[in-house]
């Protein structure tokens, strides 16, 4: 009675723990977190902006590890952006601040 309840693609293994068969089922999408991108985004002195794109790279794995595989594509969209922000606006925090330094310096 309590086999018939279960789902056809569970099988049962021997020391009795339950695992999927995944021959019928397409594998799903590849991740992308943009973790490495985001963590040298962290270097640039832009930190709450960089912070935020780490989030939304930690979100996009955990979404993925979930199987909300739409989630995980959109969050990995946001962590980009974010990411590429965060250098931009890193950059010109840095060139800023060499013109200001570089300028008013007394010769």
């Amino acid at each position: 009675m309590a086999l018939s309840g279960l789902n056809s693609q569970v099988k049962s293994s021997l020391s009795g723990s339950a695992f999927y068969d995944h021959e019928d089922q397409e594998p799903p999408p590849p991740l992308h977190s943009h973790l490495c991108l985001v963590i040298f985004a962290c270097f640039c002195p832009a930190y709450p902006v960089n912070i935020v794109a780490l989030v939304f790279s930690i979100m996009c794995r955990y979404s993925y590890y979930q199987g909300d595989y739409d989630g995980s594509r959109r969050l990995g969209k946001n962590a980009l952006y974010v990411a590429v922000a965060s250098i931009i606006i890193g950059i010109v925090i840095i060139t800023i601040t060499c013109i200001v330094h570089f300028t008013t310096m007394d010769i």
